[in-house]
């Protein structure tokens, strides 16, 4: 399963209608994570490390427009105070 991320310019946010997703918040911590739908979000802020299960690590941040498809499962390690926009399939 591969986890998709891309720096989107502004008309491609428009153009998903990232602006009217909801927003979600995390403090620095770590947990175990399973996609039963894909995914799609914008990172306003945060660092964040995700272990796939094939032990890949993918780094995500500001800017990253992200698809986490379903039936993934993963790792998230938070290493700085997320803040995103996301939309579940």
């Amino acid at each position: 399963m591969e986890v998709t991320v891309k720096k989107p310019n502004e008309d491609e946010l428009k153009s998903l209608g990232v602006g009217a997703w909801p927003i979600w918040e995390k403090e620095e911590s770590s947990f175990d994570w399973y996609y039963d739908s894909q995914e799609v979000c914008f990172f306003l802020e945060g660092e964040v490390e995700v272990k796939l299960s094939s032990g890949e690590k993918v780094s995500l941040g500001e800017g990253d427009l992200v698809t986490f498809p379903k039936g993934l499962n993963c790792e998230w390690h938070i290493k700085k105070k997320v803040r995103k926009h996301y939309n579940f399939d």
